[in-house]
């Protein structure tokens, strides 16, 4: 008698994160599994650790809510203020975009590989090279945009890359980071037309850190158009825009976590409402806002 083909059970969301830390060779351990939530401390290069809250989505749709949320994210933000690293990953974006979510993991944690920016170049990308690399390196992907500048690594250093790091050799060199700007809005004062911009995307290469690169890149765009303020926005789930802070922004307001709708099926979300999906929400998002006096 022919022998049945067994079921081949695919491996659950916290499973398939699990082995990807030990295909990386990461220490971690399993802290906790909640009603829809499963805490997982990773410990990094550097000796500190690196707690992630998996939510999955399953398990969402028989418990979660608003309020049950409310207090997943208000523990996890009372766990930043005493220094410890807390990222969100949802169910949804390990599965349609992992190499983005790993990759910002990898960066956290300390083993991408590390890119100077003063190495690089910094020069205005045409609006179809940005909506191509953030498509691929952003996990929010691209949004319309007025400016757009990148940083290129000239081939005459790709010898800092580490021999596996997978690139083009015979490239003369490689776009690293992406970094795109709205239009002004202008408010009108007594003392003449106050222009303001917003920095709407930020993205390095899968697989890199580029240490400096933001700031080189704000520096490029504020020599070029002078503005009076940028502003922009911190996505809580996965940090407190310590980042913006370093580099003279200031942290002006909150907004609360927002709901999206998803279909599981498709594992895609959007913000409009349909009453054939479930609702998921973020953690919300910090604005933050960089002011420049005329002398500067």
């Amino acid at each position: 008698m022919p022998t049945l083909p067994s079921t081949i059970i695919a491996p659950s969301f916290g499973e398939q994160v699990c082995n990807w830390l030990s295909e990386v060779h990461l220490q971690f351990e399993v802290k906790a599994n909640r009603a829809f939530t499963t805490h997982i401390e990773i410990k990094n290069s550097n000796g500190r650790s690196l707690n992630i809250l998996l939510t999955d989505l399953e398990n969402w749709q028989k418990a979660g809510s608003f309020e049950n949320w409310q207090i997943e994210i208000n523990d996890l933000l009372n766990q930043r203020t005493k220094g410890e690293q807390w990222v969100v990953i949802w169910e949804d974006y390990w599965v349609k975009k992992p190499y983005i979510v790993k990759s910002r993991l990898s960066a956290m944690l300390g083993i991408s590989q590390k890119i100077a920016a003063r190495l690089t170049q910094v020069r205005r990308i045409d609006q179809e090279t940005a909506f191509q690399f953030l498509e691929k390196n952003h996990l929010n992907g691209s949004v319309s945009s007025k400016t757009r500048y990148g940083l290129f690594l000239p081939k005459r250093y790709f010898r800092v890359l580490k021999k596996d790091f997978e690139h083009n050799i015979e490239s003369d060199e490689m776009l690293v980071a992406v970094a795109t700007f709205s239009a002004p809005r202008v408010f009108a004062r007594e003392d003449g037309p106050f222009r303001s911009f917003e920095l709407l995307r930020f993205a390095s290469l899968l697989g890199t850190n580029v240490s400096g690169g933001l700031d080189k890149l704000l520096t490029a765009f504020v020599r070029e158009k002078e503005p009076d303020d940028i502003m922009t926005y911190a996505d809580r789930e996965w940090s407190e825009g310590a980042g913006y802070e370093r580099l003279g922004f200031e942290r002006i307001s909150e907004t609360q976590p927002m709901p999206f709708y998803m279909s599981v099926n498709e594992m895609s979300r959007t913000t409009t409402s349909n009453p054939d999906k479930i609702v998921v929400y973020n953690a919300g998002s910090i604005k933050f806002v960089k002011t420049f006096k005329l002398s500067d």
